[in-house]
């Protein structure tokens, strides 16, 4: 089976690459926006929290790399159990 979907790359994007990297030919698009980052300190990335209290995932290229797909979706048990959650 074919797993061309777990990798994407716009090379035309105005911020590609949007992190540092060594590799720009491995840097995956496929989660621009990181849905682990409400997971707070339980994503698994290479995180900090501004003075503000904010997560600040700049350092972080966990999505972005070769096993990013597979990391990101063994989370996701997790991101819907809190959105299923309410106030």
């Amino acid at each position: 089976m074919s797993e061309n979907y777990k990798f994407v790359q716009n090379t035309k994007c105005e911020y590609f690459p949007c992190h540092e990297c060594k590799n720009t030919a491995e840097f995956n698009c496929l989660f621009c926006y990181c849905p682990l980052y409400m997971l707070g300190n339980k994503c698994g990335g290479n995180f900090s929290y501004t003075e503000n209290g904010i997560k600040n995932c700049a350092d972080c290229t966990l999505p972005h790399s070769k096993g990013g797909y597979d990391h990101v979706m063994s989370k996701m048990g997790l991101v819907m159990e809190k959105g299923k959650k309410r106030d």
